[in-house]
């Protein structure tokens, strides 16, 4: 619409021009009458004739993107071969209260006038839905010709182009819909999966990996922090199984040097790390004083979310175990769920033309990290079925004992009054009528916005995996589009939480 919809102005050199006309008086009417003419009957309904009747010979036009029409015939042709062939109905509506008409006069003889205002530009489908395409800013030059009102000159400028409304119902299921979506949030690729009733419903990615490269199915993503769910399930297997205790103290295996000397290394527990209770920041090297690590309070005090608590964990459970992390990982959790496409670094298996590469939220590409090795908290490597499997296990039990079910789940330390964190993960508190709650986990690095969403009660998980430093700007109706009035629920948790 953009070429064929909005009209005219010009700008005018030495040209005596007097006040603005009141709307009652007979030049405001007679240049309204022409406004309608031209658009209501003219452009609306691809009226030929009254472009022919009300258009000077000398027109030109002045479109601030498609540039200037220098003849009332290319004018005209423009209109029946764009306008009247387009696969919808424009139709142009005035801003009520827009409209000015300014009189020109040569020494007091009224010779023409100018007309200025704001227009909004709709389509209308096949089906009668109707959508806000376009607005812009218009004046017009009208010239009394032998004694009739002529379109002389044309000016179309400050056009704010709106996009289409997305197809709610094509949404996350149409590719093309979907990948339009992303567009207008400038989000390169999303992962979406869904489990309903305890099964996986759906696996789906839109998008590309980075300019010109589609997404495949199997697309591989860093999910940045979704590593620390993982590693929390580890080591309740290995609770399960008798090898390791939840309240043991890990002293006996590992200590930090940066704090061999402090006797709170005596305090920590697998209970106190996976619930983010070691009293140490996020990661060492943002304590600006020294960068090492350190207690900033007494374990199991309070809550302070830290990747370092994980590392510290998974040190000590190398040590205790003689095997790597990813070995452990292995051998409880990706062999057995057939997470075929999951693993903590880039190794040799690692398949790159599949990885869904970072992006910057003006759409520029990060550099690609490729981590050597194994985080216990960062930098997990998977793809959307993958994970969906691990959550679809969480959902039915893990093969847990119902004591560690609970626990996993269970207040270990209050974050507010409407979230607490248990083992591994966050739970958000009564987020329906019925107070069931759920089970949250995210992901957040450079180019990277990740999230998990589980209800036990309803047995629903979702997914959502983006390459995006504006992939936040996708859970909210990705969230309530599958999880409804539970997704609100948890919207509304969330949003307390800011």
């Amino acid at each position: 619409m953009k070429k064929y919809f909005l009209l005219f102005h010009i700008v005018l050199l030495s040209i005596v021009v007097s006040a603005q006309t009141e709307k009652s008086t007979e030049l405001y009417q007679i240049i309204k009458e022409k406004d309608s003419l031209l658009f209501n009957l003219g452009f609306n309904n691809c009226d030929i004739s009254q472009f022919k009747n009300l258009v000077s010979e000398k027109f030109e036009f002045y479109h601030d993107q498609s540039g200037i029409t220098n003849s009332k015939s290319a004018f005209i042709n423009s209109i029946q071969n764009g306008l009247c062939k387009l696969n919808y109905k424009p139709k142009r509506v005035l801003v009520e209260n827009s409209l000015e008409v300014y009189p020109l006069k040569n020494n007091g003889t009224l010779y023409g006038a100018i007309e200025t205002g704001i227009h909004h530009f709709y389509a209308i489908e096949k089906d009668s839905s109707e959508y806000l395409t376009s607005i812009a800013k218009f004046s017009h030059i009208w010239i009394l010709e032998n004694g009739n009102w002529k379109l002389s000159k044309g000016l179309s400028y400050d056009h704010k182009d709106v996009d289409k409304p997305i197809d709610n119902k094509l949404l996350f299921r149409d590719q093309k819909e979907t990948e339009r979506w992303l567009k207008q949030k400038s989000i390169p690729a999303v992962g979406i999966g869904y489990i309903e009733d305890g099964k996986i419903k759906q696996i789906s990615v839109f998008g590309e990996l980075e300019k010109g490269i589609k997404a495949p199915k199997n697309t591989i993503w860093n999910v940045a922090s979704l590593t620390k769910p993982i590693t929390a399930l580890i080591v309740l297997k290995l609770i399960d199984s008798g090898k390791l205790s939840l309240d043991e103290p890990l002293n006996n295996y590992y200590i930090d040097p940066d704090i061999i000397n402090d006797p709170r290394t005596k305090l920590l527990t697998p209970r106190i790390i996976l619930s983010h209770q070691t009293g140490f920041a996020n990661w060492r090297y943002t304590d600006e004083e020294s960068q090492k690590l350190k207690f900033h309070f007494e374990p199991s005090t309070q809550y302070q979310y830290s990747g370092e608590g994980f590392e510290y964990l998974k040190k000590a459970l190398e040590n205790k175990f003689k095997v790597s992390l990813q070995k452990l990982a292995d051998s409880l959790i990706f062999k057995p769920l057939k997470m075929y496409d999951t693993r903590f670094f880039w190794d040799n298996k690692m398949d790159e033309s599949r990885f869904a590469k970072w992006h910057s939220a003006k759409g520029q590409l990060y550099k690609t990290h490729k981590n050597d090795g194994v985080s216990a908290a960062d930098d997990l490597l998977t793809t959307v079925e993958d994970y969906s499997k691990f959550v679809n296990y969480i959902i039915h039990g893990a093969d847990l004992s119902k004591e560690l079910q609970q626990e996993m789940v269970k207040n270990q330390v209050r974050i507010n009054n409407n979230q607490h964190f248990g083992l591994g993960w966050y739970i958000d508190e009564n987020i329906n009528t019925k107070n069931d709650f759920a089970i949250v986990h995210g992901g957040d690095d450079i180019g990277v916005h990740t999230i998990v969403f589980i209800v036990p009660k309803t047995k629903q998980g979702l997914i959502i995996f983006t390459n995006s430093d504006n992939g936040t700007d996708a859970f909210q109706e990705i969230l309530l589009k599958y999880l409804g009035e539970n997704g609100q629920g948890i919207l509304e948790v969330e949003i307390k939480l800011r």
